[in-house]
């Protein structure tokens, strides 16, 4: 049940280029999805009598193809009802190919071996983008027996690596444009601040900054493509990132992660805990040799009792560091449960300058 508390340190090295901290306005990917079936499975697929959709939709695609079976009872298990799923990328143009994502709808066992029949994957829009159709790679298994089976990772969700074609695409005239906006994934004052001084720097009067989370750029000359231009200019351009004072817990696996701005104020700390160990050891008892005695088993119980009472006050002085509430914490030899009361306590006394997100 105990986790590694896991520790942000002062940042080192090349600061972060401006590509990496923002979004480009527009500049971003679509979620796209779809029905279909996959055939060939080794008996794996959809009992047809327990997931009626799928009995429907053999049906309807083999009158399609001229195959008429209204009224006949089918007992195929070779076949599953699946969502395809996908990730249709900015700018993507018509041809192109992009990985798709399959899971079983039904009661199907496993996708292994399977391919997925052409299937159109749409947007929220209700408009065609993408046909997916492609044999489906998963990378979990399963081996049954009589008396044992082994399962490894799911085999009811699979992938087709270039399995969609796309098929339209999503307007946008970028080139067009005569500003944009950049949106900080991380929103805060002073790194926008930042990001508009270092584009300004590159190009005076570029950026202008609107709010914590959005950077403005305006192109000077209002010539087509110039702000595409722009961005391609200063999206290299490194900032050094500011962030709050956060510490991050994670209570169901006893996980800590705390930023490096994190400090304490003049505290002593104290932590010990009761822990009760009981053994038991029984041992036999044997009677005298040619006597009527018995065989008695006679319990033997051991306990141990641990207060803490070998533990001791650690101080931590005014504006302590991350490395010395660290420090200070690890010579108390707390674990990261007890760590996560004691970072709550010293919030709740006021001692700790930093925001606690409990996840």
């Amino acid at each position: 049940m105990l986790a590694a508390c896991v520790v942000t340190p002062a940042q080192a090295g090349p600061a972060p280029r401006i590509k990496d901290i923002v979004d480009v306005e527009n500049v971003r990917g679509n979620q796209l999805v779809g029905y279909g079936l996959v055939v060939g499975l080794a008996g794996t697929g959809d009992r047809i009598r327990n997931v009626p959709f799928t009995e429907e939709t053999m049906q309807a695609m083999l009158e399609r193809m001229g195959v008429n079976i209204r009224g006949t009872q089918m007992r195929t298990e070779n076949v599953a009802a699946v969502s395809v799923t996908a990730t249709m990328p900015a700018f993507a143009r018509t041809g192109s190919t992009i990985d798709v994502q399959v899971s079983a709808l039904g009661d199907s066992t496993s996708l292994q071996g399977g391919t997925l029949l052409v299937s159109s994957l749409r947007a929220l829009d209700g408009e065609i983008y993408a046909v997916a159709q492609g044999p489906v790679a998963i990378s979990g298994f399963q081996a049954r027996g009589q008396a044992a089976s082994v399962t490894r990772g799911v085999s009811t969700s699979g992938r087709i690596a270039g399995g969609a074609i796309i098929e339209r695409e999503v307007p946008y005239a970028l080139k067009s444009a005569s500003s944009l906006k950049l949106a900080l994934k991380n929103p805060d004052f002073t790194t926008a601040h930042r990001i508009a001084d270092a584009i300004n720097r590159q190009a005076m009067g570029a950026a202008e900054v609107l709010d914590p989370a959005t950077v403005e750029l305006r192109s000077r000359d209002g010539a087509p493509g110039s702000v595409i231009e722009l961005v391609a200019r200063i999206e290299n351009l490194p900032v050094e990132v500011d962030l709050p004072a956060r510490v991050v817990i994670n209570e169901a696996s006893g996980t800590v992660v705390m930023g490096a701005d994190v400090r304490v104020s003049p505290v002593a700390i104290a932590q010990g805990g009761l822990t009760i160990s009981v053994s038991e050891t029984p041992i036999a008892s044997q009677p005298e040799p040619f006597s009527d005695g018995e065989t008695v088993v006679l319990p033997r119980t051991q306990i141990d009792v641990d207060d803490g009472s070998g533990r001791s006050l650690a101080m931590l002085g005014g504006g302590a560091s991350l490395q010395s509430l660290v420090s200070g914490l690890n010579a108390l030899g707390v674990s990261p449960r007890d760590l996560i009361t004691i970072l709550q306590a010293l919030r709740s006394a006021g001692a700790l300058q930093a925001q606690i997100e409990v996840q």
